[in-house]
């Protein structure tokens, strides 16, 4: 069977995953709700089940219903790349083969992230997964977690495994990505995925940013991807990223789960704690948060 190929551009929003008030169960009325209204803000596409939404915390059967309900909320309205995280090869094509059966357009496979794996073990490992599925694998570059630190040579090398179009590259390494992003998009399709690099990213020609604070202020994210890679207006587009920055480097300066799911209470939107060990933020914390939020103008007005 021919490999479907996934064509991926714009704001992809990392999305959350509801939890009912006790954290006990997927709250999935509030997370098609959340589809809802990213689509409605014109949203390119999302990605579940990244570290946004807590694909660790999840039990086997909630991960594959999380993937599922994504899928039929979005409705073939947008693109879904469903997170696929596993601790062996074999746990990790389950998944991916799951998100295919179930209809996602693409899988972001993160490696194994207790023991790091060699390179020649992270080839193989993708190649592996990408055997498997006939979907486009976007890999989830994030060495802070997985303890795989990859050069843009090897980056580009990946893009070499026969379904490995894509790259979400979170290691916050702004010349590796710059590299990749002016000598090797032939090789693989690089989008940032490190939220204080998004302007960097998408004015460096990106043709698509994997983004957390998407979910959060959708509109706004989307404005920018217009006025930057579509208009090409650095000038506004610097405008409009200049609080975007400011939230983005707040929820990097904090636990981002706890402090993106604060934020969408905060505005009104809320989709259930984050699950334990993590905990919510600080009230000192959350009030620089609530201020932040009103300065781009997310929280809603006091009647």
């Amino acid at each position: 069977m021919p490999r479907k190929s996934a064509h991926l551009k714009g704001i992809l929003a990392a999305v959350t995953t509801p939890f009912t008030p006790d954290a006990s169960a997927v709250d999935e009325s509030a997370l098609r709700a959340q589809v809802d209204r990213l689509v409605a803000a014109g949203i390119h596409g999302i990605v579940p089940c990244g570290t946004t939404g807590e694909f660790t915390t999840l039990t086997p059967q909630e991960y594959r219903r999380v993937i599922e309900v994504y899928v039929e909320a979005a409705g073939g309205r947008i693109p879904v790349v469903a997170g696929i995280g596993a601790l062996s090869t074999q746990g990790a094509i389950e998944l991916a083969q799951h998100a295919e059966r179930v209809g996602a357009d693409a899988v972001m496979v993160v490696p194994p992230f207790y023991d790091p794996l060699s390179f020649d073990s992270l080839k193989s490992f993708l190649a592996d997964v990408a055997a498997a599925i006939n979907l486009s694998i976007m890999y989830y570059n994030v060495p802070g977690c997985t303890g795989i630190r990859l050069t843009a040579d090897q980056i580009a090398e990946l893009g070499a495994i026969d379904g490995v179009d894509y790259l979400k590259d979170t290691s916050g390494d702004a010349v590796t990505l710059a590299d990749l992003l002016v000598n090797r998009q032939d090789q693989i399709k690089a989008f940032n995925g490190w939220d204080t690099l998004t302007f960097f990213g998408l004015s460096s020609g990106a043709e698509a940013s994997v983004w957390g604070v998407a979910g959060i202020v959708p509109e706004l994210a989307v404005q920018l991807w217009q006025t930057v890679a579509e208009q090409g207006d650095l000038v506004k587009g610097r405008e409009l990223w200049r609080d975007l920055w400011t939230l983005s480097d707040f929820l990097e300066s904090v636990d981002y789960v706890a402090g993106v799911k604060a934020s969408l209470e905060i505005i009104g939107q809320p989709v259930g704690p984050a699950r334990r060990p993590t905990q919510p933020l600080a009230a000192a914390d959350r009030e620089k948060l609530t201020a932040i939020l009103g300065r781009v103008g997310a929280v809603p007005a006091a009647r």
